[in-house]
């Protein structure tokens, strides 16, 4: 068993090392594909909930960022702190998965009541950074985002109301 690893591991080293540059990217494309297939087996599977909340997060992202550039507040420290969020949105999806598993499984309903709470809460995070770059909201979805704000700074007074760009 032990020199059926080594061998393993001595021709994965020497085709990474001897190889040309094709069969090095083919050999990182197939590790990233086992990676995201490992991934998703975690998340409960790619379907079109988890698709859409992972489309959410990369506009949430996107438009996080154009609002900071377009507002001259782009922060480091911000955009990695939103990374880690949307991060710990993934892992509460694969808990709420394992969850499911474990209580009934085939039947996923906390990671369903997962992906929808936080589709929610990215669909209304990208209409905030809309605002914010200057795409027309209508009326109420303004009047309806600064009466979340105003919630916001009331329950958080140690914090000043500071625009968001994840």
């Amino acid at each position: 068993m032990i020199n059926h690893i080594r061998q393993l591991a001595v021709t994965i080293y020497t085709a990474a090392v001897g190889s040309g540059s094709r069969e090095v990217a083919a050999g990182g494309i197939t590790s990233m594909a086992g990676l995201l297939a490992t991934i998703t087996g975690y998340l409960g599977g790619w379907d079109k909930p988890l698709q859409v909340l992972v489309v959410c997060m990369v506009i949430d992202y996107a438009t996080g960022i154009l609002g900071a550039v377009k507002t001259k507040t782009v922060s480091s420290d911000i955009m990695l702190w939103g990374g880690v969020r949307k991060a710990v949105v993934i892992f509460v999806v694969g808990l709420s998965a394992l969850i499911d598993d474990w209580i009934q499984p085939g039947s996923p309903v906390f990671r369903t009541a997962a992906i929808y709470f936080y589709a929610g809460r990215e669909g209304l995070s990208i209409v905030e950074n809309l605002g914010v770059i200057g795409v027309y909201l209508p009326p109420q979805v303004r009047d309806f985002l600064l009466q979340l704000n105003e919630d916001k700074a009331r329950n958080n007074p140690a914090k000043p109301d500071q625009d968001k760009t994840a």
